[in-house]
């Protein structure tokens, strides 16, 4: 997908302008509430007429004030997918799916009913009314009947943000699989580090009602500044690794870095399954010294990248590890008791329980694999 963005808006005393280029299967628009994000993505899906500027995919050009160009919602072919299902109650579930091919005239619809309801897990629900289902059937439900609509580009508003966590973990994958298998680009609104770390292969950041930074999660995610007003605790960075194997007799498995291998809690996946970690900068601790004794399994040889400036007491600590960047959390006394400069060689340190459902997630690419 190819999405350019360049409007301003405004909307009482609040102005939304917004810049941006995206290429990514999945574009995250990440910020705290009243950042503008719903605005920016009701303007794409043609629900508001941006004041200024155009917004245009894949050499399509749906929005060009100067030109008076407005194509209105129901041509622009933009699935949408709200914070809930919005499903039609007295309607089964395979209903409410066949709803969505209402607004794809029949030569243009070229979806297949069966591969979208296999790609949800959904077959044991289609008979069902929305009442009997849990949030994350209803999510699973309304994403079907948007990409059933055949949409060039679909449009998800927040969707997991009135889910618990259990509903959550329950729907990861399947947005996984939407973002490698589907097909269709999609740009998801979310103001979760988590979230983000996960789905996303492009992000743009949005504060004030401004694009404050765009680019990879894993180069995003590095900059702690642009997570304050989320929660700087939730900053770190992203690592590609590879499932090594497994110790079943401790409930292991051992992943391969570029700097060493990782211990994390078992999972259920095959041996060369690629996954994506998240690495809180909050859960590593630094060693100028190959540390022993330690109840820690993970160890990393690291050197000193940078070091930040100090935010009150802590300061962001940026390491290299073999080609892997991370970024440790620790106090300005640390920095000074160790002597932390640029270049310095050190351990870094990780708990296995640092890591979690929300840390652990497949790396968005085809030919990755995973067991059944």
């Amino acid at each position: 997908m190819i999405l350019d963005v360049d409007i301003r808006h405004e909307q009482g005393p609040f102005t939304l302008q917004a810049r941006f280029h995206s290429t990514g299967r999945l574009t995250a628009i990440f910020g705290p509430s009243g950042s503008g994000k719903t605005t920016l993505v009701n303007a794409i899906g043609g629900l508001l007429r941006p004041t200024f500027g155009r917004i245009v995919i894949n050499d399509r050009t749906l929005v060009d004030t100067k030109r008076n160009i407005f194509i209105p919602k129901h041509k622009r072919r933009v699935g949408y997918v709200f914070q809930e299902g919005r499903l039609f109650p007295h309607m089964s579930v395979r209903q409410n799916m066949l709803f969505g091919r209402w607004f794809t005239p029949k030569r243009e619809r070229i979806s297949d009913f069966s591969a979208v309801v296999d790609l949800l897990g959904i077959a044991h629900l289609l008979d069902r009314r929305p009442a009997t289902l849990s949030g994350g059937e209803k999510q699973r439900v309304a994403i079907g009947r948007a990409l059933l609509a055949d949409p060039a580009l679909l449009l998800m508003d927040e969707p997991l943000a009135s889910l618990d966590d259990a509903r959550k973990a329950e729907i990861y994958p399947y947005i996984e699989r939407l973002r490698d298998e589907g097909g269709v680009p999609i740009v998801l609104v979310s103001h979760s580090v988590a979230e983000i770390a996960r789905l996303s292969t492009s992000v743009v950041v949005l504060s004030n009602g401004r694009v404050v930074a765009t680019g990879a999660p894993s180069e995003i995610l590095q900059r702690t500044n642009l997570l304050t007003e989320m929660g700087s605790a939730e900053a770190g960075a992203l690592v590609q690794t590879r499932v090594l194997g497994h110790d079943d007799s401790y409930g292991l498995t051992t992943l391969q870095t570029k700097a060493g291998t990782l211990t994390v809690p078992r999972l259920n996946l095959a041996v060369d399954t690629l996954l994506r970690v998240r690495l809180r900068a909050r859960d590593i601790m630094l060693s100028v010294n190959e540390p022993e004794g330690l109840s820690a399994l993970n160890v990393l040889p690291a050197r000193v990248f940078a070091v930040g400036v100090a935010d009150g007491a802590s300061v962001d600590v940026t390491l290299d590890c073999g080609g892997d960047i991370l970024v440790a959390r620790i106090t300005r006394k640390s920095v000074e008791r160790l002597n932390l400069a640029p270049g310095k060689a050190l351990y870094a340190i990780i708990k296995s329980v640092a890591f979690d459902a929300e840390t652990l997630a497949a790396v968005p690419l085809v030919n990755s694999r995973r067991e059944d």
